[in-house]
């Protein structure tokens, strides 16, 4: 029997108690399917900058390194807020993605049943909906060079301060990203669309360029779009059943994910994957994360829905385990959830 290895990592605020519940799941999933896991679990965010002064040490990101799959509950929360930039919580979030490479994050938004009234558009605009956005999540903006603040005496500026990020892309990146894409679309609707600023940025034109490339050479049996990123955050809530699967960049991404989110009803009630490349195994490294945030406020008070850091595990399942069937599983028993409460496992 494969034991399958996972390392935990609950976080702050509502992150370990969610993450409680998740540790259910598998209990029941090794009682009932058979299946074995080896889990571990470490600190990583406030938690971590409690401990040991910063946001991830790198015994836990060795650890990151080495298993199958990591779960990631929150993190963050008021009590850190006036850290330095280098050891808030996120930095240790953000740490884990990068070095790990996960170069392309999955966030599914689906309305489920019971969430459709929720949702701030009409119910036959997002009854049903199913689409995935493949954000890239290691490059662009939030990484390119050169950044910072510094002091400026450009004319009309004198005096006063300038701040400055870099959107950069290579190929490369682009290229891979887009694979990702077309693959996961070929196992749902066989449909991409690729969101950038062509008509305003060069990095826009790269990306439209390397996505139309790969579509031609390798993918030329799913059906490719591009629409303007602007242009996409308004089809999104004009008629966002029009969409299979969207790849955008990462600056982009971020902003369309949280606004297809909502569509469902429930930005807390939704899960996600960051993938990287195949490892000696075949399959990817792998980060799972339930979309919400830390949530301070109901922290300790029970009142957490479990079911995206659920999801999450579930996904871990189709993408890291191989377990296909048994994700689906609980991906039919998750469309019984409302937004305070879930069926129980039977």
């Amino acid at each position: 029997m494969t034991t399958y290895s996972l390392l935990i990592l609950p976080g702050d605020g509502i992150g370990p108690e969610v993450m409680t519940e998740v540790r259910k799941v598998i209990g029941w999933f090794e009682a009932n399917k058979g299946l074995k896991f080896d889990v571990s679990e470490d600190l990583v965010g406030g938690a971590a900058y409690d401990v040991h002064g910063i946001p991830l040490s790198d015994a836990t990101m060795q650890k990151a390194q080495e298993v199958d799959a990591v779960l990631l509950g929150a993190v963050g929360g008021p009590k850190y807020d006036n850290l330095d930039f280098s050891v808030k919580p996120e930095r240790g979030l953000l740490r884990l993605r990068k070095e790990m490479d996960l170069f392309a994050n999955l966030r599914p938004a689906q309305c489920f049943d019971a969430l459709a009234d929720f949702s701030s558009l009409k119910r036959d605009v997002v009854a049903g909906l199913d689409i995935l956005i493949v954000r890239e999540l290691t490059s662009g903006v939030y990484f390119g060079q050169p950044r910072g603040i510094s002091e400026d005496n450009t004319p009309g500026n004198e005096g006063g301060r300038v701040g400055v990020n870099t959107q950069r892309y290579t190929s490369g990146e682009i290229r891979r990203v887009a694979r990702a894409a077309f693959e996961l679309a070929r196992k749902r609707n066989n449909r991409v669309c690729s969101m950038e600023k062509a008509n305003v940025m060069e990095s826009g034109i790269l990306w439209r360029e390397e996505v139309q490339w790969v579509h031609d050479n390798e993918y030329a049996d799913v059906e490719l779009t591009h629409m303007y990123a602007d242009n996409g955050a308004m089809q999104l809530v004009r008629n966002p059943r029009q969409f299979d699967v969207i790849v955008t960049d990462n600056l982009f991404g971020d902003i369309l994910s949280d606004a297809a989110a909502m569509l469902t009803g429930s930005l807390g009630m939704l899960p996600s994957a960051s993938l990287g490349a195949p490892m000696a195994n075949g399959r990817p490294k792998a980060m799972y994360e339930p979309v919400h945030g830390s949530a301070p406020d109901i922290a300790g008070q029970g009142k957490a829905n479990p079911i995206a850091c659920i999801l999450s595990f579930a996904m871990a399942l189709r993408y890291s385990y191989n377990e296909g069937d048994n994700a689906a599983l609980w991906k039919a028993r998750s469309r019984k959830c409302s937004p305070t409460a879930c069926a129980p496992a039977t």
